[in-house]
């Protein structure tokens, strides 16, 4: 995956988590506020880490 892709998927992951870390504060939910945050952290993490799947066609 190109660089310039990755980096706008990990800025709208991020965006999207804060809105959803603010909303559940707004909303005083404590324990949901915390998981919105952790699995935003999570995906975007994890898509710079781990590579992306690339098949080879097996020749016979």
């Amino acid at each position: 995956m190109p660089t310039i892709v990755k980096l706008t998927i990990s800025l709208i992951v991020i965006l999207v988590a804060a809105a959803g870390y603010a909303l559940q504060a707004h909303l005083g939910q404590v324990g949901p506020k915390y998981a919105v945050l952790f699995l935003g952290a999570f995906m975007v993490i994890a898509m710079w880490l781990f590579p992306e799947v690339s098949r080879k066609e097996i020749r016979k």
